[in-house]
């Protein structure tokens, strides 16, 4: 089916719009950024989501930034995931949660921007160098299945908007789209998450020959169509919704992105400034997207629920919710946003809570006859240290 081309936020998101967005029947997941801490507390709500028999379900997966580590590694993986008769992947943990966690006790982030700043190549090569060498080999898009669709999200710097990467097609709606994209995974994710200004941009060149003649919208020419300069999916969604949201009735958000703090001095050197107010904007999208969202679930324009880092569990008001204490859940939402190494217990606390709020929100707002869970996946590290 031919996706619609994408609105202004006010639009894409809102239930009074064009008869284009209006949704068809399924469910998709949106995972949202966040570094490391986004990646690991998203594998606790797919763990979740997979004992619920739910990932056979899901129509789409649409990511950006720490979020794409994790829909990449599961879209690689996907064929080999075992699903018994419940549907329910009983390899789920060798196949895609072990992965994860070696990767997240490696530091990336530190190492790219030294590579990239006194050797060859730039950043965006050695982050994407990174994940070819340890999560995805030479692994193109077309590794990925045909169902669910995996939809990697990335900016294009120049076009304003998002280009995705899938199976099917890479699309900038209107620079044109690629049909059956070669390009490897490692890329896609390095450019959905070259969070800015450290890691950002990711320059990819094409040949303009490849574009589908008709696809794009007002900048089908060079040199948009052979050198495309990307940064982070957050920057335009931080959610991942977009791509999700016009398609289907049945929206799922895992949102592992951080709070920005008050700043009494900000500093005014034009890098620390530059960060300070890229987190402005950051922030501001973000809680757009959600009280849009979460505003159509309350309204019945959509169906599915939202859970987030930064969730009090209590709120859901589920007396058989697992213990998670506001205090040492929002120690763990305050990790920082890095691609740098965590350790042990700090990976199990953040794939804990994934697990543990993606349970209270899925059997609260979506199917209350789904079971309650026998505890933690990793039971000693609960959620954090009283």
């Amino acid at each position: 089916m031919q996706e619609l081309d994408p609105l202004p936020l006010t639009e894409s998101l809102s239930s009074t719009s064009s008869p284009r967005t209006q949704p068809r029947p399924g469910i998709g997941l949106c995972l949202s950024g966040g570094g490391y801490r986004a990646m690991l507390f998203h594998v606790g709500a797919i763990w979740r989501l997979n004992e619920f028999g739910y990932l056979p379900k899901l129509e789409r997966i649409s990511s950006v930034s720490g979020g794409s580590i994790t829909a990449g590694v599961l879209g690689l993986h996907w064929s080999t995931l075992e699903f018994d008769a419940n549907e329910v992947a009983q390899n789920l943990q060798k196949a895609f949660v072990e992965p994860l966690r070696a990767f997240a006790a490696k530091t990336v982030d530190v190492w790219a921007i030294l590579g990239g700043m006194f050797g060859p190549g730039t950043i965006g090569d050695r982050v994407a160098r990174a994940y070819r060498r340890h999560l995805f080999g030479a692994s193109t898009l077309q590794g990925l299945p045909d169902r669910p669709r995996f939809v990697i999200n990335a900016t294009n710097v120049q076009s304003g908007v998002l280009c995705r990467f899938s199976k099917p097609y890479m699309w900038d709606y209107r620079v044109g789209q690629i049909k059956e994209p070669t390009i490897e995974l490692a890329t896609a994710v390095a450019a959905s998450s070259a969070f800015p200004p450290i890691l950002s941009p990711v320059q990819l060149e094409v040949n303009a020959a490849l574009f589908s003649p008709g696809t794009g919208h007002d900048l089908e020419f060079e040199p948009y169509t052979s050198k495309l300069i990307l940064t982070d999916g957050g920057v335009y969604d931080n959610l991942g919704l977009e791509t999700v949201w016009k398609e289907y009735d049945t929206v799922l958000v895992s949102d592992a992105g951080g709070l920005m703090e008050a700043q009494p001095k900000p500093r005014t050197d034009w890098i620390l400034h530059s960060v300070r107010v890229l987190g402005v904007i950051d922030n501001q999208v973000r809680s757009l997207r959600k009280r849009q969202v979460v505003d159509s679930f309350i309204k019945g324009d959509r169906k599915g629920t939202y859970w987030g880092i930064r969730t009090n569990i209590d709120d859901y008001q589920l007396a058989n919710a697992l213990p998670c204490p506001l205090k040492q859940t929002l120690a763990l939402a305050d990790i920082p946003t890095r691609l740098s190494r965590l350790n042990r217990v700090d990976q199990e606390r953040l794939i804990n809570w994934g697990y543990a709020v993606c349970d209270a929100a899925m059997r609260k707002h979506v199917d209350s006859r789904l079971p309650t869970p026998f505890g933690f996946p990793y039971p000693a590290s609960g959620v954090g240290s009283s």
